[in-house]
């Protein structure tokens, strides 16, 4: 068995804006580094039950920089993986959400509908986002059977583990809390799926936007 912390990357100011981020490269906003660094801290508590074996994060800027504080008080180095990327959107990246249907109505439908296998303009069906990011989650388990390894990647990611490990259906809508800088443990055994706790976000609770350092 492989015990598989997944954590969603800190905010970003097209979080706040509610504006579809995809495969853009934004960075984390002044809150979303105070955050990594609360999450560092919790991390290096966390480690002194038992370590972490190795630690991936998706390849773009904002769970680099999550992942960085981490990193540095674990002595562990980053090992950059594409595969843990949010969803390809296509045209609809830097679009907000409020702007979705003016500005690109069809692909904005095709979004919408959950429909696994309806293609959207420039980017990934949702069927080819599930099935990346099982096969990138499945390998990273193999790699490291009987470890215990931390993930950081992106909302649209736990969404995905959270059904599969669940078996909800693509098409039903989402339920589960996909916090920043939020941590959500997985079990992987064999390819089956069990989540041990989601949505812990107890280390940045007293943390405001305010909160400037």
């Amino acid at each position: 068995m492989t015990e598989i912390w997944l954590i969603r990357h800190g905010e970003t100011d097209w979080n706040r804006a509610r504006r579809l981020q995809g495969w853009q490269d934004t960075p984390l906003n002044a809150h979303g580094a105070n955050q990594a660094r609360r999450l560092a801290e919790r991390l290096d508590e966390d480690a002194r039950n038992g370590g972490f074996d190795a630690l991936y994060s998706s390849d773009l800027q904002r769970t680099l920089h999550t992942a960085e504080p981490a990193a540095a008080r674990l002595d562990l180095p980053v090992r950059p993986e594409p595969g843990l990327r949010e969803r390809c959107y296509g045209v609809l990246e830097g679009v907000t959400m409020d702007r979705l249907d003016i500005e690109q109505p069809e692909a904005a439908a095709a979004w919408k509908s959950r429909e696994p296998d309806r293609p959207l303009d420039g980017g990934e069906s949702l069927r080819q986002f599930h099935n990346r990011i099982v096969a990138t989650i499945d390998d990273i388990a193999e790699r490291h059977d009987g470890g215990r390894v931390l993930v950081f990647t992106h909302g649209g990611v736990l969404d995905i583990v959270w059904r599969h490990a669940h078996g909800i259906p693509l098409t039903h809508p989402r339920d589960a809390a996909l916090l920043n800088a939020g941590v959500n443990r997985l079990a992987v055994e064999n390819r089956k799926w069990h989540v041990m706790g989601w949505g812990d976000v107890t280390h940045i609770a007293t943390l405001s936007a305010d909160d400037i350092v």
